[in-house]
């Protein structure tokens, strides 16, 4: 099949010389090229530019997405937590007082969970707006998951003195409220 450069002259609407002349010069373009370079367009490479900023943002948007699932998720697990091993404070009559966020608050416990509160083998735990009780070691799940829903928790180990304590032998009076 005869080229349009061919097909041109045939008809007589181009001349022999002019064809040369573009030859020519399209030959030397390609010459002064580097081998292996191809002419590249600018709006390909825009679009190139474009498709890649868009997938980036792709991206950051479903990282976005998939942390705010996550915290969905722990919150979901820290609610059922609570749920299942909350303790029943219904027969609380004295007042324990604790600080959260740096306001004084107070839940109304009976006697025996006052001295486990303050032993450390119980904790106060903030979810759903309210004070829930719970036991250590759900408090330690909890915290695994989400420091700021244990709001009371005391270390065991210097709460609990042990054998070598100086004071074992001495009863703390009934009647003394701190």
């Amino acid at each position: 099949m005869p080229s349009l450069q061919d097909q041109l002259l045939k008809t007589g609407l181009a001349d022999e010389k002019k064809a040369k002349a573009i030859r020519n010069e399209k030959h030397k373009k390609r010459k002064q090229q580097p081998k292996g370079a191809v002419e590249v367009n600018e709006a390909e490479i825009n679009a190139r530019q474009a498709r890649e900023e868009k997938a980036e943002r792709d991206r950051q948007l479903n990282l976005r997405r998939q942390k705010e699932a996550e915290k969905k998720a722990v919150l979901a697990q820290i609610r059922q937590l609570v749920e299942t091993n909350r303790l029943d404070r219904s027969r609380g009559e004295t007042s324990y007082q604790f600080v959260h966020d740096k306001k004084i608050k107070k839940v109304l416990v009976d006697d025996a969970m006052v001295d486990q509160l303050s032993r450390g083998r119980l904790a106060i735990v903030y979810v759903n707006d309210s004070y829930e009780i719970v036991a250590e070691g759900v408090a330690r799940k909890i915290m695994e998951r989400d420091e700021n829903a244990v709001v009371v928790l005391h270390d065991r180990k210097k709460d609990d003195a042990g054998e070598d304590d100086p004071y074992a032998g001495y009863e703390i009076p009934d009647d003394l409220m701190w």
